[in-house]
């Protein structure tokens, strides 16, 4: 069937080492989209009647799934590159596992012949799943085991050239194998379905990497019509200030700059919200001092990714990838350091390691203000030098966390929310349901913090990313300070993002694409009749499938850390400001048609078939 997709799509039970093709899970994709979308579906249905509640997150019962998107290698598809992570259970947060990423991997997987695979059980011994070219294997991994993710992408790259395969790797590394709640799945070195510990959950399974590839073709249902959409949406691309030219020049990293400029950029675990330093880690600095070209993912226009190099110094590197600008505030303005070589080294560590740098970057900012104050005893963190402003002990807590040989490095490696915990002072672990909270202070910006508050998968920007409206005007400039329209704007870009994550589009193309152009856009590829209302109607029903998950499993409720809530702004163009949730939360529940308590009701259930 001629529809962007492959038409099939895995099941594989580790413990029993069977794989089959599920039928059910095509009908799904069709449905979702594909990405987060069949990835909820999935494990909603699979689920249905067990207690997820008391399930462990390391359970071999916490389903793994792991799905392109209809337009996820497409030739003309705007950014065509992203696959998504979903799992029942995340060992971060209690709440469900979602994860996103781009680089090639997941174009090799649908080159590979499948849409996406289900992982349930654990293998007896370590294990790997080659998908090559419509045959799939469960090879045995045992010489992978204790590999970092470039030790292990290189053993893989190199197997499969030799047999004559072109391949991309997605695997885990060490850090997930020790146990470390913020491991990520890295796909081409580089790359990260970062957030919410999913790396933790692969690794627990004993599955060590999924190795991609293939010439399989991907039929579209009307390959001259999408011509002429594909044509339309990547003029918009270029035209955009922002996907045209800002983001291929600076990359992430210009945000850097702007949203120091509003006095929201989070300082030193979050007590401060600027400084006049900033500059000097800003994506503008990156391109002159560090750059060695741009990085693209696989088919992308927008080539926000970034090639760099540190010349000499301690932290010298003749090239890596990165950092974004989630990972220069958390290595650089979180922990109170404005140089990027060690910034650039901390996040090139983050890759070999496979740890979130959100994460861990937000966990060394915490440490810093617990050893700041006394609340650490100096004696766990001999050898690191845990002052806010220190490079070198940026670089050495990360090492610890990565290699997991002492124990003040295994408990960086479970996050900030179980460190704070630990010694004592859980409000200074800036997250969200224990999910560490992304580049954005909303004290000054009000939509982002009903965003982190309401997003299912915890602390997250990119399920909701109003910053759009709220700082760039994008689709229409929105006061930053303003609580009455947040809940509508927040709703509406939770919607469009869960949608996006679904189709294997990137977020960013949002800057310059609407719900009609995605319609546009999928109709040719998948052969359907869909409108702009229908890519936002997609969305909410994912968006409160996932809340029905939650709810299941019991997650606490939509807050944010005291310090946002209570604490004023203490200087800057901010200055002053606190985030009044409350002002918020009740009529963002009302749109969204849920209980006072943040509940999907049972007559928006009904409403969405669910």
């Amino acid at each position: 069937m001629a529809n962007g997709m492959m038409n099939k799509f895995l099941h594989v039970n580790l413990s029993s080492k069977t794989v089959e093709e599920k039928p059910e899970y095509n009908e799904y994709m069709k449905e979702y989209l594909g990405g987060s979308g069949v990835g909820t579906k999935i494990i909603y249905e699979l689920t249905k009647g067990k207690d997820i509640k008391t399930m462990d997150a390391f359970s071999p019962d916490n389903l793994l799934v792991i799905a392109s998107g209809a337009g996820t290698g497409v030739v003309g598809f705007p950014s065509p590159s992203r696959y998504h992570v979903m799992c029942t259970k995340s060992p971060l947060t209690g709440s469900i596992g979602s994860a996103n990423s781009g680089g090639a991997w997941g174009y090799h997987l649908k080159k590979g012949g499948y849409d996406g695979v289900v992982f349930e059980g654990k293998a007896e011994g370590p294990v790997y799943l080659a998908v090559l070219d419509g045959k799939v294997e469960i090879v045995d991994g045992t010489d992978l085991v204790g590999k970092d993710v470039f030790g292990k992408t290189d053993a893989l790259m190199e197997k499969y050239k030799d047999l004559g395969y072109k391949v991309s790797v997605a695997c885990v590394s060490n850090a997930a194998e020790n146990g470390s709640e913020m491991a990520s799945i890295m796909n081409d070195y580089h790359r990260a379905a970062g957030r919410t510990g999913v790396g933790a959950v692969m690794a627990s399974k004993n599955l060590l990497a999924v190795v991609a590839g293939g010439m399989q073709t991907i039929e579209l249902a009307d390959k001259d019509a999408f011509k002429v959409a594909s044509k339309e949406a990547l003029g918009k691309l270029k035209e955009n200030g922002l996907t045209g030219q800002g983001l291929p020049a600076y990359g992430t990293a210009l945000l850097v700059n702007v949203i120091n400029g509003v006095g929201s950029l989070p300082q030193k675990n979050w007590q401060f919200g600027s400084s006049e330093e900033s500059d000097k880690i800003s994506g503008e600095t990156l391109a002159k001092d560090h750059l060695r070209k741009k990085n693209p993912c696989w088919g992308c226009s927008i080539a926000c990714g970034r090639a760099t190099k540190v010349d000499d110094g301690p932290f010298a590197i003749a090239e890596t990838e990165g950092p974004e600008y989630e990972s220069i505030w958390a290595f650089g303005n979180d922990c109170g350091i404005y140089d990027l070589k060690p910034i650039i080294m901390a996040n090139h560590l983050c890759d070999q390691y496979g740890l979130d740098t959100i994460s861990m970057g937000s966990t060394v900012a915490c440490a810093m203000e617990l050893a700041e104050k006394g609340f650490i005893p100096a004696g766990d963190y001999a050898g690191i030098d845990l002052k806010f402003g220190s490079g070198q002990g940026l670089v050495d807590a990360i090492k610890a966390a990565g290699q997991g040989k002492t124990e003040f490095g295994k408990l960086l490696a479970k996050g900030s929310r179980r460190l704070a915990k630990h010694y004592g002072h859980p409000e200074l672990s800036m997250e969200v349901k224990g999910l560490d909270m992304p580049a954005y202070d909303p004290r000054g910006i009000k939509g982002i913090g009903l965003n982190y508050a309401t997003s299912n998968r915890g602390g997250c920007h990119v399920t909701g990313y109003t910053i759009a409206p709220e700082i760039a005007g994008l689709p229409e400039q929105i006061d930053r300070l303003d609580y009455e329209s947040k809940p509508f704007w927040v709703m509406a870009f939770q919607n469009l993002t869960a949608m996006i994550n679904s189709s294997g589009s990137c977020l960013f193309t949002s800057f310059a694409l609407g719900g009609p152009d995605y319609a546009n856009l999928l109709n040719p590829i998948m052969g359907k009749s869909y409108t702009g209302d229908d890519m936002f109607a997609i969305g909410d029903k994912i968006y409160c499938m996932q809340r029905v998950l939650m709810d299941r499993m019991g997650v606490e409720k939509d807050t944010l850390p005291d310090r946002l809530l209570k604490t004023p702004m203490p200087e800057g163009v901010s200055k002053g400001e606190i985030c009044e949730l409350d002002k918020m939360l009740p009529e963002y529940y009302k749109l969204r048609g849920w209980t006072p308590d943040g509940k999907v009701s049972e007559e928006k259930m009904k409403e969405l078939g669910i």
